[in-house]
C-alpha cells in the first residue's frame, strides 16, 4: 500500500523531529544542575533531584510532591524537572544530574547490564496505563500492514507487547526497512511521544503506542482510536518502575527510606482519588488540559468495549501497585530476549531473569512502606509472589 500513510521520507522527517527534541530535552534538564542547596558534608542535607517525563506514568512522584508528602516524611525535595525524551531523562539519571526518576522498566534492565550503571529499581510506579492507539481508518490490527508504528523506545514495555500482539496477528515488525501490505509488515519507530500524535494526524504513522495521556488527547481530538490497552495483553504489567541512584540508596540512606514512604502514600492517594489526581498534574506538572489527563485517568471499561479481551482484568485502568514481583522481572528478562529492537542487545545473551531481579531490584523500602500505608490491600495486591497473564 502506498500513500502518505507509508511515506518513508516522512517517517525519516518524523525521526529527525525526535532527535530534535532529544536535544532540546537535554538542555532543559541541564537547568536543573543549578538547582542545589547548600548541603552538609555527607550531602545529607542535599534535596533529592527528581526528573520525569510529561506522562501520566509520572503521576505518584508528582502527587507526594504536590501534596507534601516528602516534607511530611522529612525528605528534601527539589521542584521535579520535566524532560521531553527517555533518553535524556536516562542520560541525566546515569550523569548524576537527577537521582529519582520513573523509568522505562527494560531501559532499567539496560542501563544496568548494558551501561554498568549504578542504579536500583526500588518500586514499579504504576501498572497499566499505556494503549495501542491507530488511526481512525484502522479497524482492525491487520490493518497495521504496511504501515508504521511509533514506539517511545526500543527498549520499552511499549514495544515488546505491541510485537506480541502483531505476531500473534500473522504481523512481522521489522525496523530498518519499508513495511509491506504483501509480507504483511509493520514498520517500527521510535519518537517522542509529543510527536507522536501529530504524526497520526498528519498521516505520517499508522498508529501510537505510548503511555497516557498522548491516547486519550488523540480521542478528543478525534485524530485516533484506542485500539487496545497494553493491560489487555499483559495483565497488570509494570511500565514504569521507580529508580534511585545506588549512591542515594548507600549515603542517605534516610532520606531514600523517606522518599520510599512519601511515593507509596501518593501512589495509594492517586488511586482513590483520580479527578484530583488529574487536577493536580494539571496544576502545572504536565502540560496537557485538565480534562485529557482526568479522561486518560478514568477510563471505564463500558466505554471501551472494543478496546479490551478481556474486561474482567481492567486494562483500562491506570493503577499503583508498588511492590516489583518478581515474576515480571523474570518475563520481561525471556519477552525482551524475543523482541527486534535496532539497538544493543548483547546485554541479554545468556542473562538469566532470576539473577537480573536479584541484582537490579531492591525491594526493601518499598515492603515496609506498603506496611506503613496500609498494607497490601490497599493497593490491590495480596503479597510477594503472583502468576504473570499474558494474552496477544
Amino acid at each position: 500500500m502506498s500513500g502518505p500513510l507509508t511515506t518513508r521520507r516522512a517517517v525519516l522527517h518524523a525521526g529527525a523531529i525526535a532527535a530534535t527534541l532529544t536535544g532540546a530535552a537535554w538542555g532543559a534538564g541541564s537547568l536543573y544542575t543549578g538547582t542545589r542547596a547548600v548541603s552538609g558534608a555527607d550531602g545529607a542535607s542535599r534535596p533529592v533531584r527528581i526528573g520525569y517525563l510529561p506522562i501520566s506514568d509520572a503521576a505518584p512522584l508528582l502527587v507526594a510532591h504536590a501534596n507534601g508528602y516528602y516534607e511530611d516524611a522529612g525528605v528534601a525535595v527539589a521542584r521535579p524537572v520535566l524532560f521531553r525524551s527517555w533518553s535524556s531523562l536516562s542520560e541525566a539519571f546515569v550523569a548524576g544530574k537527577v537521582e529519582a526518576i520513573h523509568m522505562l522498566m527494560p531501559m532499567a534492565l539496560y542501563m544496568r547490564y548494558e551501561l554498568q550503571a549504578d542504579v536500583r529499581i526500588t518500586a514499579w510506579n504504576h501498572t497499566n496505563g499505556s494503549s495501542l492507539t491507530v488511526h481512525p481508518e484502522i479497524t482492525d490490527l491487520a490493518g497495521l500492514a504496511g504501515r508504521t508504528v511509533a514506539i517511545p523506545a526500543w527498549w520499552s514495555i511499549h514495544n515488546v507487547v505491541v510485537q506480541k500482539m502483531l505476531r500473534a496477528e500473522g504481523l512481522t515488525p521489522v525496523m530498518r526497512e519499508s513495511p509491506s501490505t504483501s509480507a504483511r509488515t509493520v514498520a517500527l519507530v521510535p519518537m517522542a511521544p509529543s510527536d507522536m500524535l501529530p504524526a497520526l494526524n498528519n498521516g505520517v504513522i499508522g498508529g501510537y503506542v505510548v503511555a497516557d495521556p498522548f491516547n486519550a488527547a488523540a480521542e478528543a481530538k478525534h485524530v485516533g482510536t484506542i485500539h487496545r490497552f497494553l493491560g489487555d495483553v499483559w495483565r497488570d504489567h509494570a511500565c514504569c518502575v521507580t529508580m534511585l541512584r545506588g549512591e542515594l540508596l548507600r549515603d542517605r540512606p534516610e532520606q531514600a527510606a523517606g522518599f520510599m514512604d512519601a511515593l507509596v502514600r501518593a501512589q495509594a492517594w492517586a488511586r482513590t482519588n483520580r479527578p484530583e489526581t488529574a487536577a493536580v498534574l494539571a496544576s502545572g506538572y504536565l502540560p496537557q488540559p485538565k480534562p485529557v489527563i482526568q479522561r486518560a485517568l478514568t477510563y471505564t471499561a463500558a466505554a471501551h468495549a472494543d478496546a479490551l479481551h478481556h474486561p474482567d482484568w481492567h486494562g483500562e485502568s491506570l493503577d499503583f501497585r508498588p511492590y516489583p514481583y518478581p515474576s515480571f522481572t523474570q518475563e520481561l528478562v525471556r519477552a525482551m530476549q524475543d523482541t527486534v529492537v535496532d539497538a544493543p542487545a548483547g546485554f541479554l545473551t545468556g542473562l538469566d531473569p532470576a539473577t537480573a531481579h536479584r541484582e537490579l531490584v531492591d525491594d526493601a523500602l518499598v515492603t515496609r512502606s506498603i506496611a506503613r500505608a496500609g498494607g497490601w490491600g490497599a493497593f490491590g495486591m495480596h503479597g510477594t509472589t503472583r502468576t504473570e497473564e499474558i494474552q496477544a
